[in-house]
């Protein structure tokens, strides 16, 4: 296991936990796909800790009815070339 994953895997095991012991029993909210949470995660997996956090809580916080919708992906890792 990297340390990255270390590093985010309980960030990603609560995510988890709310996906299924919280949000079932809550009504449909989300105004995204995919939904904030998964997005948080694949944010965190692609990004991680820092960046991927900052990303999941932008997303959660414009989830909201004056906020944007629709289909909204965690965007592409960006390549560093050293030159």
């Amino acid at each position: 296991m990297t340390f990255k994953k270390i590093i985010i895997a309980p960030f990603i095991l609560l995510i988890r936990f709310y996906q299924g012991a919280i949000s079932p029993f809550l009504p449909s909210a989300c105004r995204y796909t995919p939904t904030c949470s998964q997005y948080t995660i694949e944010a965190l997996q692609t990004h991680g800790l820092f960046k991927g956090g900052w990303l999941g809580i932008k997303r959660i916080v414009s989830c909201n009815p004056w906020g944007g919708r629709g289909y909204d992906p965690v965007p592409e890792r960006k390549c560093r070339h050293n030159h």
